[in-house]
């Protein structure tokens, strides 16, 4: 399966892109910290973003399976700049918190820490880039 994303540049360090399917736009901003005036989500935000939100959208399609409801679930993903060799992302530390009312025996719990860990952007990220993820 594809999807279609298209992105025109504003100036001024702003992009926007278009999801094809949805036709709904996101805008971007390069950072304070790189010329930018962090007007709004950067592209590396949209990675440690998109990171997340996989990990919250894994660990629903496992909890439905197993008519578990995940409703409150969060998800907290810090990104750390490095600036050697290159300026890239060097670290992407996630932590997912579960419904504090919600019950699940060790196998489960397992399960949930195996899927996230298994999400479809985790499994993206290069392996230079530290990407724990911590349940809490």
């Amino acid at each position: 399966m594809s999807v279609e994303i298209n992105g025109v540049y504003q100036g001024e360090l702003h992009c926007q892109a278009t999801h094809q399917p949805s036709g709904r736009t996101l805008d971007t901003d390069a950072p304070t910290d790189n010329g930018g005036r962090g007007e709004s989500f950067s592209p590396t935000d949209l990675v440690a973003t998109a990171l997340g939100t996989c990990v919250l959208t894994i660990l629903g399609l496992v909890a439905k399976r197993h008519e578990i409801d995940l409703s409150g679930a969060k998800v907290h993903v810090t990104k750390e700049m490095i600036t050697e060799p290159v300026r890239r992302i060097g670290k992407l530390t996630t932590i997912v918190t579960l419904p504090e009312n919600l019950e699940l025996d060790a196998a489960m719990q397992e399960r949930l820490e195996a899927a996230a860990r298994h999400c479809p952007v985790h499994q993206s990220l290069h392996p230079d880039i530290d990407a724990p993820i911590k349940f809490c």
